[in-house]
């Protein structure tokens, strides 16, 4: 089994990374989809199906349980396990899948190493985030950051936010290897801090994010 880890999370929360070497027919055989989840997948074909069903086996092997509860969807897109009060956020970018569940506000990103993002960087930096930046390690630095605004959307899971105006990360000096750095989200009055931690494995990038509940504020 492709399990790269399975890790719990201090103070609470786990994370768990797969590396997709199966075929769409092995998640098929083990995974009891819901009638909802069987209508959602109908039309997905290729990778894209593949890293969704890869992401829900994931979910049920870390959720310990012998029958599986489904995955399901809210209003917003956000997704929920069905019988459980954590929340949870699900990543996947080629062959790996990642997914982190806690009882608060938590988010995850995987993403290949790619040149392209540094097109895309006008997009979601802001001015002081661009400034932390090093020439030796700016294509890792700049997913870092992607990887952090993905997890705190994820985390608010009501859509409707700019990354460069509501989503903020407190700038951070790049580790080659792994790190932690802080950021919020800021939309009118709501304000909520998050802890966010990084990795890189092989060629991807891993940042996830869980809720600092001591300062969450909503007015």
């Amino acid at each position: 089994m492709p399990l790269l880890f399975h890790r719990y999370l201090q103070p609470e929360g786990e994370l768990g990374l797969w590396r997709i070497e199966e075929t769409e027919d092995f998640f098929l055989d083990r995974l009891d989809l819901s009638s909802v989840e069987e209508a959602y997948i109908e039309k997905m074909k290729g990778h894209r199906k593949l890293e969704w069903l890869a992401g829900r086996w994931l979910l049920h092997q870390m959720s310990g349980r012998s029958f599986r509860g489904a995955c399901l969807k809210d209003e917003f897109g956000k997704p929920h396990l069905e019988g459980s009060l954590f929340d949870i956020s699900i990543s996947h970018s080629r062959e790996m899948a990642s997914v982190m569940a806690a009882p608060r506000s938590v988010g995850v990103d995987i993403q290949k190493l790619v040149g392209k993002i540094e097109r895309l960087a006008h997009k979601y930096m802001r001015p002081e985030e661009l400034a932390s930046l090093q020439a030796a390690t700016r294509l890792e630095h700049l997913h870092v950051y992607w990887g952090a605004k993905e997890c705190l959307y994820k985390a608010y899971g009501r859509r409707q936010l700019d990354f460069r105006e509501h989503l903020k990360i407190d700038p951070f000096d790049y580790d080659l290897s792994k790190g932690t750095f802080t950021g919020r989200v800021e939309k009118g009055e709501y304000l909520s801090f998050f802890e966010l931690y990084y990795e890189r494995i092989e060629d991807f990038i891993l940042v996830y994010a869980l809720e600092d509940i001591g300062d969450v504020r909503l007015a």
